[in-house]
């Protein structure tokens, strides 16, 4: 061995992981992602980020110049390496000539892509090193305020972000938070209530931009209330960063003192921030915020990302993209409440959609909670999150679900496919039959059922959409099937059973009598499922570990049965009608292809002697034992 070096490939140094990111890869091909605050990066921008520069150190900033450089100027490499040879440049390490270089294309990038509103490419101050959102409106308190002054921003539960004045988070810790909302009437931002909390509370920045409000502020009459009171305004893109930049949206920059926005949102590039305003002072704030107030060294793998992903973003498919993304948003928004479901803030003019699941009750008064319709929507393969909505009282226990287009539109979602994706995921919701039930550590909980073949229909559906759009990697294939469907003929009628609750799952699920079996031992049984009463064997392994032989022929139906048990969400009323019982199946438990079938079984199908079991109704008629 001549020397320490790893040599090889990550599936040869670590196949475990290099298969777990095979898998990941596959699941953002499977599925329909709605995460509005995510995209898929293009692959040119993954390579960069997995280049050399991510081995070094760069603390501090290129030299100010560069600000000014023409791309032509900044990879000059003879003039910039003679420049460096002969003065440095102000950071603390050395070895980052080419670190200069990209992170001053980066910012010169930047600067191009939100060129707007009269204001030009060199008008524009720019930090591409905050490592993401927080910590770039982080460094933008340490910048402009003093510990204790006064914030004004959103309310998180109205669509704010933590990070504008949160009680959870360090800004609503740190600073005097003051919030606004909207009008609970046209749900929409009321300028008239933000400008009198401005002039009562006198905050030292207000902030605009949001994560879940899904409509475009209006920067003048923001600039304008924040003149009014002599303060900073600060704009937060982070979601609308790439509509802003492709300009299907209005810009804030020359509007706001500073604009962040996060850089792997709309904008499609690695994770990151970016920090812009055209007041040189405050720029120089911002710089000394970042580093050395907030970070140490920045991540310089990133600025190659960064470089490549402003690029983009000032090409005409970019702009395309954004105004699409608007498009898809828009339409979807208009479907579900052609379908009945209530659109939070009326509507939207960006990327962002909400619904509201409390229109979707029980018997019982239980509405649809967020987290359950995320749950569902996540198992039938669409991909969102559960979210605050005006009304609700706390973050932890959400009445509405949060969606974004840009992922889908990047895959090539159009009008026509985005009102057909909102058509599914109504089927779903108002499918669903929300229910309470007692829970031993978290008291009354909402849960929600809904029919199986609902849900598989639905999960085909997506299926079809999803494997029929664009994406920038091919599906992994596995040995291991992630991906299950009701119509997959690959299931050859043989399955293992494992968990530590499956048994008691099997004494629910099938109609023979488990008490008699034993390990080594091996039953005839039977299951009801949606449709279907389907005859087998039933071998125990272990008391944990379980062998169903079922006919081939309808076998995927049977396991997808299982694993929906399994999962909790479907209903036991095998007739298709809503199920609001607190009955749910224990769980969870896995349901594997298995290569070795059971031997026949012996016995009874159905047991004379069991209280109940699915589909008890159409075979068994027990009389009732005599009263105690």
């Amino acid at each position: 061995m001549s020397d320490f070096l790893f040599r090889g490939t990550l599936a040869d140094l670590d196949p475990e992981i290099h298969e777990l990111t095979r898998i990941e890869a596959e699941r953002q091909v499977r599925k329909l992602i709605m995460i509005a605050s995510e995209s898929t990066a293009p692959m040119a921008v993954r390579e960069a980020l997995s280049s050399a520069f991510q081995n070094i150190y760069a603390e501090g900033y290129p030299d100010e110049e560069t600000r000014w450089m023409s791309e032509e100027e900044i990879l000059d490499y003879p003039a910039r390496l003679s420049h460096y040879r002969r003065n440095s440049d102000p950071r603390y390490y050395k070895g980052v000539e080419y670190a200069d270089t990209v992170e001053a294309l980066a910012r010169r990038r930047a600067a191009q892509a939100f060129a707007a509103n009269g204001y030009s490419a060199d008008q524009i101050y720019v930090n591409v090193q905050a490592l993401s959102g927080g910590p770039a409106n982080n460094a933008v308190y340490h910048a402009l305020m003093a510990l204790g002054e006064t914030v004004l921003g959103m309310n998180l539960l109205f669509g704010g972000h933590l990070s504008h004045g949160s009680s959870v988070n360090r800004s609503g810790k740190w600073f005097n938070a003051v919030h606004y909302s909207v009008n609970p009437e046209t749900q929409q931002l009321d300028y008239d209530q933000i400008r009198a909390l401005a002039l009562e509370h006198k905050p030292k920045m207000i902030i605009a931009g949001y994560s879940s409000y899904s409509w475009v502020p209006d920067w003048k009459k923001f600039r304008e209330i924040a003149d009014e009171v002599g303060t900073y305004f600060l704009a937060d893109i982070s979601h609308i960063g790439g509509l802003v930049a492709a300009g299907v949206v209005p810009s804030p920059v020359g509007y706001a003192h500073v604009v962040m926005s996060t850089t792997h949102k709309s904008l499609d590039g690695p994770r990151g921030a970016v920090l812009l305003t055209t007041d040189a002072a405050i720029a120089k704030k911002l710089d000394r915020a970042v580093f050395p107030g907030e970070q140490g060294g920045p991540h310089v793998n990133v600025f190659a990302g960064l470089a490549l992903a402003f690029k983009l973003a000032q090409t005409e498919q970019f702009r395309q993209l954004q105004a699409q993304t608007v498009t898809n948003a828009v339409a979807m928004a208009d479907q579900f409440q052609k379908r009945g479901l209530r659109v939070p803030f009326g509507g939207t003019d960006t990327h962002l959609i909400n619904l509201d699941c409390n229109t979707i009750k029980g018997p019982d008064g239980a509405a649809l909670s967020g987290d359950m319709a995320s749950r569902i929507l996540d198992i039938a393969g669409v991909v969102v999150n559960r979210n605050t909505i005006p009304g609700d009282k706390s973050a932890k226990d959400p009445s509405g679900i949060r969606l974004g287009t840009p992922w889908i539109t990047q895959r090539g979602f159009d009008e026509a496919k985005s009102r057909q994706l909102a058509d599914i995921i109504a089927d779903v919701l108002l499918a669903c039959a929300p229910h309470s039930v007692d829970t031993p550590r978290q008291g009354r909980q909402r849960r929600a059922k809904l029919d199986f073949d609902v849900l598989n229909n639905a999960k085909i559906k997506i299926r079809d959409l999803a494997l029929a759009a664009g994406m920038d990697f091919e599906p992994a294939t596995h040995g291991y099937p992630h991906f299950y469907y009701v119509d997959d003929v690959s299931a050859a009628g043989v399955f293992r059973l494992t968990g530590p609750r499956v048994r008691q799952m099997l004494d629910y699920a099938v109609s023979s009598d488990l008490s008699t079996l034993k390990p080594g031992s091996v039953q005839a049984t039977g299951l009801s499922l949606p449709g279907a009463d389907v005859s087998g064997t039933l071998a125990c392994v272990a008391f944990d570990e379980y062998v169903l032989s079922v006919p081939a022929e309808g076998a995927a139906r049977v396991a997808t049965w299982l694993r929906d048990l399994s999962d909790g969400y479907v209903s036991f009323n095998l007739d298709g009608s809503a199920d609001y019982s607190e009955r749910r199946m224990p769980g969870p438990f896995t349901v594997m292809p298995s290569p070795q079938p059971s031997p026949a079984g012996r016995g009874s199908l159905v047991s004379a002697d069991k209280p109940w079991f699915i589909g008890i109704q159409a075979g068994v008629q027990k009389e009732a034992l005599p009263s105690f």
